[in-house]
This record gives structure tokens, C-alpha cells and sequence, in this order.
């Protein structure tokens, strides 16, 4: 890869993380359990590429970095579950009833 590309891929990297800070920034509370649930079907896709990439090149970086990617990926779908059942808790009626 070029010195110009990579330059590039960072730019893109940098502007998409100010860009996301933002963006939850102005998330209000309500929308957060929706949101959650939705982040939490595009780790499960993020999974199943992972796997992927796993699989098909053995013994190749991207073999490293698929590994790597399945970790992140289900610590984030499983805290994404865990927090939004946390939230969902706070709405249940305090004396059983549901």
C-alpha cells in the first residue's frame, strides 16, 4: 500500500470516529434500547464475518485478525444483550407482575 492510501484510510478513520462520538452524543435516552438492539444484529453479522475469515486462509494475518475480530465482536454483542435487559428490568413492575 501506498504512504497516499494509507494517509487516506486513516483520514477515513478519524473522520467516522468524530463523526459516531457525535452522533451517540445526541442520542436521546429513549432511543438507546432500540439502538442497542439494533448494534446488536450488525455484531452478529460482524460474527459470522468474522468466522469467515477464520476459516477460509489458514495460517494468514487474516486468520489473526478474524480471531480477534469474533472476540470483540461477541464481548460486544453480550454486553449490548446484558445492558439492554438491564434497561428493559427498570420497567418491570416492582411487586412481580409483569
Amino acid at each position: 500500500m501506498s504512504a497516499v492510501t494509507l494517509l487516506l484510510l486513516f483520514f477515513i478513520f478519524v473522520l467516522s470516529a468524530f463523526l459516531g462520538f457525535e452522533l451517540i452524543n445526541k442520542v436521546p435516552s429513549q432511543l438507546h434500547t432500540p439502538l442497542m438492539s439494533g448494534t446488536n444484529a450488525i455484531s452478529g453479522i460482524a460474527i459470522v464475518g468474522a468466522i469467515v475469515c477464520v476459516v477460509l486462509p489458514p495460517g494468514s494475518l487474516s486468520m489473526i485478525l478474524g480471531f480477534l475480530a469474533v472476540v470483540l465482536a461477541t464481548i460486544n454483542v453480550v454486553g449490548g444483550y446484558m445492558v439492554t435487559n438491564r434497561m428493559l428490568c427498570m420497567f418491570k413492575d416492582k411487586k412481580g407482575g409483569k
